[in-house]
């Protein structure tokens, strides 16, 4: 079955950094776009990140351009969200999402918090 398992959340300071990873499996990975979202406390989710399949072209929320940066790695099935310049309102839980043969699949998310 199709999972997704986030990691490398924490505790930063604004200016910092972080990366972020999402391992998938149960699905041929490198046929589906992946995407990154995330949801403050109180607020709707929103989408931060989005990659093509074979990679390439990307897009991004206009709030994060410029400072995070979206990849993939199709051989270790993972895709992973650079955060650089982090500020405090980047603090939300971040999850990773597939969209596979009709269905969303997401995984548990990883907790971001800017702070100082």
């Amino acid at each position: 079955q199709v999972k997704l398992v986030e990691s490398g959340g924490g505790l930063v300071q604004p200016g910092g950094s972080l990366r972020l990873s999402c391992a998938a499996s149960g699905f041929t990975f490198s046929n589906y776009a992946m995407n990154w979202y995330r949801q403050a406390p109180g607020k709707e989710r929103e989408l931060v990140a989005a990659i093509p399949g074979a990679g390439g072209s990307t897009n991004y929320a206009d709030s994060v351009k410029g400072r995070f940066s979206i990849s993939r790695d199709n051989l270790k099935n993972t895709v992973y969200l650079q955060m650089n310049s982090l500020k405090v309102e980047d603090t939300a839980v971040y999850y990773c999402k597939a969209w596979v043969w009709g269905r969303e699949y997401w995984g548990q998310g990883t907790q971001v918090t800017v702070s100082s």
